[in-house]
C-alpha cells in the first residue's frame, strides 16, 4: 500500500510523460491510499488540460470515468485537525504550496511516528520534503 499524489494520479487518468512509470507502479501495488482533496485536484487538472485544448471531449469523459473508478478503489485520509495542524508544521519547514503540505501531512497521518510509508509523487519539490520527513519514493 502506497500513498499517491494528485501529481501522481493524474497520470493514471491522462496520457502524460509520467504515465508509463505511474501504471506500473499501479501494477506492482493497486491498493493506494490518497488525500481527501485528491479527487479535486486531478478533477482540476483534467479540467485544465481540456481548457489549455491537450484534450478532446471524449478524452475528458475517459479520463473522468478512470477517476470515478480508481476513487472506489483507493482509501481516503479525512481532513481533521491533525492533517492541518501537521500541514502548518511542514509549511514551516519545507518549500511547499498549501495544496502539497496537505498531501505530505495527509500522508504522515496515514503512516503515523516514525513515518516509514512509500509516497508516489511527480513533484521533485514534495518528493524531497517527503524523503526529508522519512518517506520513501518507489
Amino acid at each position: 500500500m502506497k500513498f499517491w499524489d494528485s501529481s501522481a494520479l493524474v497520470p493514471l487518468c491522462v496520457a502524460q510523460p509520467t504515465t508509463q512509470r505511474a501504471r506500473a507502479v499501479h501494477r506492482e501495488d493497486p491498493d493506494v491510499v490518497v488525500w481527501w482533496g485528491s479527487v479535486i485536484e486531478c478533477a482540476s487538472a483534467i479540467s485544465r488540460v481540456h481548457r489549455d485544448g491537450f484534450l478532446s471531449e471524449k478524452d475528458v469523459v475517459a479520463a473522468q470515468a478512470t477517476l470515478a473508478h480508481l476513487r472506489t478503489t483507493w482509501f481516503e485520509i479525512q481532513p481533521g485537525d491533525s492533517v492541518r495542524e501537521q500541514a502548518i508544521r511542514l509549511l514551516r519547514l519545507h518549500p511547499l504550496r498549501a495544496a502539497d503540505a496537505l498531501q505530505l501531512a495527509a500522508a504522515l497521518e496515514w503512516t503515523g511516528s516514525p513515518a516509514t510509508g512509500t509516497f508516489v509523487t511527480f513533484d521533485e519539490r514534495l518528493r524531497a520534503a517527503a524523503a526529508r520527513e522519512g518517506l520513501s519514493a518507489p
